[in-house]
């Protein structure tokens, strides 16, 4: 064999190598019953959650808790998933600014033993600034 066959062989088992190695990290988008289903069948891993924050009719946002001077490392928060089911969710880090204003927050995490819903982060879909303004001709 030709020493340029045999590196391209080498390559492309480097690149098949690569590709399956990362289709083990990638997380997947559920609710959180199914994120239950996969924490008691054993799949310990991170699952991307999308929903909303619980609010009054006022427009206020329930469900939070944060206490700073007690914990400043845990936000406790509830979240409602696409399909209706709400869930505490604990967070080990401080509450992200701006976090009421959010109209859909994704969470990244998993279930623990106690059968608490752990985020590892927090992503947040905040108004748009120019929404709501008119072109001005």
């Amino acid at each position: 064999m030709k020493p340029t066959h045999v590196v391209a062989i080498v390559a492309i088992a480097i690149a098949i190598g690569v590709l399956i190695t990362s289709m083990g990290s990638v997380t997947e988008y559920v609710d959180f019953s199914v994120a239950q289903e996969m924490y008691a069948k054993g799949k310990d891993k991170d699952v991307h959650i999308v929903g909303t924050l619980p609010k009054e009719k006022s427009g206020k946002v329930v469900g939070m808790q944060y206490e700073p001077r007690l914990n400043p490392n845990l936000f406790i928060f509830e979240m409602i998933d696409n399909k209706g089911y709400r869930e505490k969710i604990y967070y080990n880090d401080a509450k992200p600014q701006d976090f009421e204003r959010s109209e859909q927050i994704v969470i990244v995490g998993s279930y623990n033993k106690d059968k608490k819903f752990i985020a590892k982060q927090i992503l947040m879909k905040c108004p748009s600034k120019y929404e709501g303004e008119q072109k001005k001709i």
